[in-house]
């Protein structure tokens, strides 16, 4: 019984704990909502930018995704929109762990 009950203590936070990683999609979702991303993007359909998901597809395994899209979401840039260069808007937050789970969010989808 000791045994049993010791093996539970080991175990079981292993499974209670959420892992370091883990993506906060509702603090993504907010955060995209709250920097009008979703007047041009979506996650998956198409409009003026392409959806998340097309991104997340593009990026997933590469190594520098990561450094990429961060890149594009917090530095200002143009981009073409119907053959004609845009402003890119950036993610409104200075945070960047708030910028990461977004960065991670969209690669997830």
């Amino acid at each position: 019984m000791k045994r049993l009950v010791l093996a539970c203590c080991l175990v079981l936070p292993l499974f209670l704990a959420a892992p370091a990683s883990a993506i906060d999609a509702a603090a993504a979702d907010a955060l995209v909502r709250k920097s009008k991303c979703m007047t041009c993007h979506h996650k998956v359909k198409e409009k003026d930018g392409p959806p998340f998901a097309e991104t997340a597809a593009k990026y997933r395994d590469k190594p520098e995704a990561i450094d990429k899209l961060t890149k594009h979401v917090t530095v200002p840039s143009k981009v073409k929109v119907d053959g004609e260069e845009e402003d890119h808007e950036t993610l409104r937050t200075d945070d960047p762990a708030a910028v990461r789970n977004v960065v991670e969010w969209i690669l997830s989808l």
